[in-house]
């Protein structure tokens, strides 16, 4: 009974407790409650007076931007006011201006009306004086012209004359000077002797047979070879001869196998010409790099580009007054060698400058200017020391010696090519040249005679005093100079004097 007594008095007092706890629980959050809306309203207050500072501010600032803005406003329309017066004044200006010249035009126009007036008037008074003096003197227009200007050309003949050979004394140095460089260049690219058994090569043939071959059916096969080839092909009466002339000795020999191998083939035809052309152009090139290779060892002048070696081959096939060029090359090679050993001047050089000084002839008929001056192109395009370039580049004085090696290569040039049996020249053919040459000037009308002097470098020629005159002599001697041009084939150039005289004779009896 006590047990259950305990019990009831337990639960009691936990129902009791239980209730006194949730009471003191609800008291307590009261008041966390209450705290929290204090809080609440004190940070609603203070973000009302932030918000308030910040409204004022705000529209301080706005203020202030306003009044600026106004201000920039204020000045924009005083600027925009001040241009457009300015604009205003211009137009005005350019009111004036354009009244001014409308009204210079309308009096410009009077002015053109007038002069046309004038002009009209003119031309009518000058037509009918000359009608007037056409009656008075019997002649036209044309015949009075023609009268006057006879007479005016008769008048200022001697002037002419006076004038010129004032402006030939005048300017003689430098004629003179002038005339020097383009002999130079002309006896540079055209060193070499152009005589017939220099230009062409002879081909001897077995029968006249042959001839018929190579000459094909309407001459079909001896054009398609000379188109192949870039030569002349000439078959004449001389029997066993076929003669190939070109002024390109690469060419000429290319061609001189070509033929060769097609009268050995006998099958000449067209296709097979062109076939047997390029089967020598290979072979003439592979001799032409063997050549070049075996030059440059002997000399011992290395390092250079194979393709310069080449164009330096192509010097076997170049003569100059019947010497070899590559052959005179190596000798000159050699001779320098000794020379710069001697003097103590770079050996190597010196033979490289002797080897190449001629190389621009292996080109000068393709390239235009002297073989010197081609030369330097091609050292330089293959990037050839300086050294050896200047020492090339003055052995025909086209240049000064800029270094000792300069002048030993011109040395060694001279001595290659003047001692005994170095250069030769045919005496038929120089006599024949000289003749043609002496034809050419008797051909013209008024001349008496004509020497070819200076192994054909210059011809003087006489003409008659009463035939013509000064200017007309002048005249002769150009067209002279003009068809030697056209009708014969010379090394250098030819100088041509034409020579007018007068001589009067009496006696005292």
């Amino acid at each position: 009974m006590s047990l259950v007594l305990a019990l009831i008095i337990a639960g009691f007092a936990a129902l009791v407790g239980g209730i006194v706890g949730y009471f003191l629980r609800w008291l307590v959050s009261l008041g966390k409650k209450g705290s929290v809306e204090l809080k609440i309203k004190q940070m609603m207050l203070e973000a009302k007076d932030e918000a308030n500072s910040i409204i004022a501010e705000a529209e301080e600032q706005a203020k202030k931007e306003l009044e600026e803005s106004r201000n920039e406003i204020k000045e924009k329309e005083t600027t925009i006011k001040k241009t457009e017066e300015r604009l205003v004044k211009k137009e005005e200006l350019l009111d004036r201006r354009q009244t001014d010249i409308d009204e210079e035009a309308e009096a410009i126009k009077e002015k053109i009306a007038e002069i046309r007036a004038i002009k009209e008037r003119a031309e009518h008074l000058v037509s009918e004086r000359q009608s007037e003096l056409e009656k008075v003197a019997t002649l036209s227009k044309e015949e009075a012209k023609e009268e006057l200007l006879q007479a005016i050309e008769k008048d200022a003949e001697e002037d002419l004359i006076v004038r010129m050979q004032k402006l030939e004394a005048v300017g003689k140095e430098k004629l003179n000077q002038r005339a020097q460089e383009i002999i130079t260049s002309a006896i540079h690219r055209y060193g070499n002797s152009v005589a017939q058994d220099i230009m062409s090569t002879n081909i001897t043939i077995s029968s006249d047979e042959i001839k018929g071959k190579i000459i094909g059916k309407e001459g079909r096969n001896i054009k398609a070879f000379e188109r192949a080839t870039g030569v002349e092909v000439i078959v004449d009466d001389t029997p066993g001869t076929i003669t190939i002339s070109s002024f390109d000795p690469v060419r000429r020999q290319v061609a001189r196998v070509a033929l060769e191998n097609l009268i050995l083939d006998g099958r000449i035809q067209p296709a097979r010409i062109e076939e047997i052309v390029e089967k020598a152009r290979e072979e003439i090139g592979n001799i032409i790099k063997e050549k070049g290779e075996q030059a440059a060892y002997e000399c011992g002048v290395f390092n250079f580009d194979p393709r310069l070696i080449t164009i330096l081959g192509r010097l076997y096939f170049r003569t100059s007054y019947g010497q070899n060029v590559l052959q005179h090359s190596v000798e000159m090679a050699h001779i320098a060698g000794l020379i710069a050993e001697e003097l103590g001047a770079n050996v190597q050089v010196a033979k490289a400058g002797a080897l190449v000084h001629d190389i621009g002839k292996a080109l000068d008929h393709e390239v235009a200017g002297t073989h010197v001056e081609i030369g330097r192109r091609i050292l330089q395009k293959f990037g050839v020391s300086e050294d050896i370039v200047k020492a090339m580049q003055a052995h025909h004085e086209e240049y000064p010696y800029e270094t000792v090696e300069s002048i030993i290569v011109q040395v060694a040039d001279a001595i290659s090519g003047s001692r005994p049996g170095a250069r030769r020249d045919s005496v038929e053919s120089y006599l024949k040249r000289l003749a043609e040459l002496e034809a050419i000037a008797n051909g013209f009308e008024g001349v008496q005679k004509s020497y070819a002097i200076q192994a054909g470098r210059e011809i003087r020629v006489f003409v008659n005093p009463d035939d013509m005159t000064d200017l007309v002599a002048k005249q002769t001697a150009r067209d002279i100079a003009l068809k030697i041009e056209s009708d014969l084939k010379y090394p250098g150039e030819i100088k041509v004097i034409v020579i007018r005289e007068n001589r009067i004779v009496e006696f005292a009896r």
